[in-house]
């Protein structure tokens, strides 16, 4: 099965410390505009899902979270979760303390991809 997500190393040594400090977390990216446009950490349970809410998966046994619309537009893309240095345009996700930003790459699946995909979870 293919994974919808993924994240780079820079990203799995951020989520270690983050959890180190605020226990189980959860990821979210909304649509819309600001902040809703880059990924959002939440310590689990922080932000309360919509109905249809879609789960792509986990990365580093976070779930990753998107809103149903996002899902409609992305859902032939690959998410890779990375990091770079400064603020995030809303300063709500966990990692803006310390002056780093989550980010997604996007990458369009093959064909033979689209085949074998992981599948997703919705919220009820």
């Amino acid at each position: 099965m293919i994974s919808r997500i993924d994240s780079t190393d820079e990203a799995k040594q951020l989520i270690a410390i983050l959890k180190e400090k605020h226990g189980e977390l959860m990821f979210y990216q909304a649509g819309g505009c600001c902040e809703g446009t880059q990924p959002q950490c939440f310590e689990k349970g922080g932000y309360y899902l919509r109905m249809n809410d879609v789960c792509l998966g986990e990365v580093e046994g976070c779930e990753f979270w998107v809103d149903r619309d996002l899902y409609e537009y992305w859902k032939s893309a690959h998410f890779t979760l990375d990091v770079s240095d400064g603020f995030g345009v809303g300063g709500f996700s966990l990692e803006t303390p310390l002056h780093k930003t989550f980010k997604i790459h996007y990458r369009l699946f093959s064909e033979e991809e689209l085949k074998d995909l992981v599948s997703v979870k919705t919220a009820e």
